[in-house]
């Protein structure tokens, strides 16, 4: 039997010999980092659904890896990774958080993301520049709404993913019930490597099935202490059978496993462990993990797993771009090869000013070096690079491929944009942005304040691309629009308390969409004398609905020459302009297909301006013969309840919704699936928690767009 030295005395022993080879200090004051092999790197997210312990865990593994010296609590608002003042009053993630710690020899890069589904893009900007991610699941809640959100996210990224089935402490927790959960759910191969031992209040530690032990945690040093056991004999028989699946799955993937396992040959731990890393970080399987973070068990292993089975740099198959002759580049992770990274992340310090997170795919950059904005073409010089830990930083000299880092000086580059070196450029695929479901107009108290207000406004829509300003032409009122109740309540906050801007704002508005319904051709016309040089465009357009969620699509069928070439991308532009408001309530135009089919131009007073303009007002033109109408965004909603079902189905029924399936779970929920239009949605949750007593919850995320009824849409247009 081993035991675990305390943790103090084990943090000295395991991490300060590394942290003295890896740090030193100059008389300069900068960090000299030490830097390992990319192989001993790992850029890991850690994503789940809101509550499932996210941000708990990464305070144990800070703690465990010595990175704190405390266990921040999210519910006492002490969490070092949620360090905004929001996300300490709500206990939630509202933005992701990067630090770096270090485990036997490995640097752990760690985002932990948002869970809540108003901060989806948060994720997703993650996610882009992750190599690997620790999905953690609620062992009573099961796979939730949000877990199968970030998880087809990660599934776009092909992103290698270990799953940590958490809160096997619980009252209700059912770790089998949750593995066949991300099977089914998730479409994906769970490989159980751990197996919990106790279950609720029971719950005292896990048996590790690759290396048949039982690792039980003593409660009086907050996880540090631990020691191995036996496996019981009442376990034997279970482990057995997982150990037995484990290899059968694996043979499925691995050709040495496979042979052994056919022949009957013992199979020795090592082949097992790379096995389980090769199948992971080929998108395989997911090995499946368990614990108690709050209460210190199973994080070790946790951490163990990171550096054992999710892919460093070097595993990746690097970066695909566009270079300057606009063919496909291959990049490899490389040190030495010329610098390329993307700028996943904007944030505005109090102190320094703008920072912009870059995940560096390969060269190196120092301070001082200047580099290509590839988007743009303008320069952008590295003034300082910093190691961030939440809201604390580091300066460092300078930064390789594999690593995410911040850099300040940048004043033209946004999320999205990728950076270069200044002889090599390339352009990496940008990140999509989801359209915004929900508005809010914003003015200022007085005039002097309107300016300010603007500029606050533009510095959170340069953090936060899901964020959206414009300005109502016609009653000049400032909109906001973002993802969701919370998303905007959140933003007002920062506003009024981090900006320090007095406004006032108006209620949550849903923000509508118009389309059309029938096809129709029509005409635009812009003629203008005036003594000198005149203006004359002249177009023909066809305008056609398009199926829902389809989009934008502009179709040139100019062939006899009736429209020169130039004019084109003019006419589009003007198409487009038009389509930003519409002609029923000013709401932006979807789902359409414009045709330029016929025009005419003259050989003087023809200009780029002339056809635009004759454009915009064609299409407006056409789009009022077209049958417009309006769209609503629809919302799919998951509402969990022991009790008063039928008054929750009666309420869903009355703000317009449709039920779509009921379904039990093992700890006497009932879950309620329905679609529900936004504009019934607003303060659901209060009125939930009225009709079940505060027993009921939900969850909500956007569906589509659908066309709001005529009697409806009356309703709606009158209240614009």
């Amino acid at each position: 039997m081993h035991a675990q030295a305390s943790h103090k005395k084990l943090n000295y022993k395991i991490h300060s010999d590394d942290r003295m080879k890896r740090k030193k200090s100059d008389s300069t004051g900068f960090g000299v980092v030490a830097y390992l092999p990319l192989n001993k790197i790992r850029n890991i997210g850690i994503m789940a659904h809101i509550d499932a312990g996210k941000t708990t865990t990464t305070e144990r593994i800070l703690y465990y890896t010595g990175k704190s010296y405390r266990m921040g609590e999210v519910d006492e608002g002490q969490a070092i990774m949620d360090w905004m003042e929001q996300e300490q009053e709500r206990g939630i993630t509202i933005t992701s958080a990067a630090t770096t710690c270090y485990w036997k020899g490995t640097q752990i890069n760690i985002i932990d993301t948002p869970g809540h589904v108003d901060f989806t893009m948060e994720v997703e900007r993650c996610l882009r520049v992750l190599d690997g991610v620790i999905a953690i699941f609620c062992a009573v809640g099961g796979v939730e709404p949000q877990s199968e959100n970030v998880w087809r996210q990660a599934d776009t990224y092909k992103v290698p993913r270990i799953a940590f089935i958490n809160k096997m402490d619980r009252t209700g927790a059912d770790f089998f019930r949750v593995v066949d959960m991300i099977k089914t759910r998730l479409n994906t191969v769970p490989l159980v490597i751990q197996l919990p031992y106790g279950k609720e209040g029971d719950y005292k530690g896990i048996i590790d099935i690759i290396q048949d032990k039982l690792i039980i945690y003593d409660d009086t040093t907050l996880g540090a202490k631990f020691h191995e056991e036996p496996i019981p004999e009442n376990y034997k028989g279970r482990v057995s059978e997982y150990r037995e699946k484990l290899i059968e799955t694996l043979s499925d993937f691995n050709e040495v496993i496979l042979e052994k396992y056919l022949n009957n040959k013992p199979i020795k731990q090592d082949e097992i462990k790379k096995a389980i890393r090769k199948a992971t970080i080929n998108l395989e399987i997911v090995p499946i993990l368990c614990g108690a973070a709050f209460k210190n068990k199973g994080v070790q292993p946790l951490i163990d797993t990171v550096v054992d089975y999710l892919p460093s740099p070097l595993d990746t198959k690097g970066i695909r771009g566009l270079n300057g002759e606009n063919n496909e580049e291959l990049r490899q992770a490389d040190p030495k090869a010329s610098f390329l990274a993307l700028a996943f992340k904007i944030m505005t310090d109090s102190y320094i000013g703008r920072l912009t997170f870059l995940r560096i795919y390969s060269g190196t950059i120092e301070v001082g070096t200047e580099v290509l904005n590839a988007l743009s073409g303008k320069k952008e010089k590295v003034l300082r690079i910093l190691r961030m830990h939440a809201n604390k930083r580091e300066d460092i000299k300078s930064a390789k491929a594999g690593d995410i880092i911040a850099v300040t000086g940048f004043r033209h580059t946004i999320t999205g944009d990728t950076l270069c070196d200044l002889d090599y450029p390339l352009v990496l695929e940008s990140m999509e942005v989801p359209d915004s479901v929900m508005s809010v107009a914003i003015e200022s108290k007085t005039f002097a304040e309107q300016e300010r207000l603007i500029q606050s406004l533009k510095k959170i829509a340069m953090e936060d691309p899901s964020f959206r300003i414009k300005t109502d032409r016609e009653t000049d009122q400032t909109i906001i629009s973002g993802m969701g109740e919370l998303h905007l309540e959140i933003i007002l906050d920062r506003l009024f308390r981090e900006f320090k801007v007095d406004a006032n704002a108006s209620k949550p508005q849903v923000a509508y969409k118009e389309t059309i319904t029938k096809v129709v051709k029509g005409e635009g016309k812009f003629i203008k004398q005036s003594g000198g040089k005149g203006q004359y465009g002249h177009v023909w357009l066809t305008v056609e609905p398009r199926e829902r969620g389809s989009g934008f699509k502009f179709i040139n069928k100019i062939i006899s020459g009736s429209i020169p070439k130039e004019y084109i991308p003019a006419i589009e532009l003007g198409i487009k302009e038009a389509m930003e408001q519409g002609v029923l309530a000013g709401y932006s135009l979807i789902d359409l297909q414009v045709t330029l089919f016929d025009g005419s131009y003259h050989m003087v007073d023809s200009s780029e301006l002339a056809f635009k303009i004759a454009a915009l007002l064609a299409l407006k033109e056409c789009v009022k013969k077209a049958s417009p109408m309006l769209l609503e965004p629809i919302m799919d909603i998951e509402v969990y309840t022991k009790d008063f079902v039928g008054d929750v189905i009666g309420d869903i029924t009355s703000r317009r919704g449709r039920i779509l399936n009921m379904a039990n779970k093992t700890t006497g929920q009932i879950i309620i699936q329905a679609k529900v239009p936004l504009a019934k949605m607003f303060g659901y949750t209060t009125d939930l928690r009225s009709i079940t007593q505060g027993r009921a919850n939900f969850n909500m995320k956007f569906s589509h767009y659908d066309f709001v009824l005529p009697g409806t849409a009356e309703v709606a247009l009158r209240e614009l």
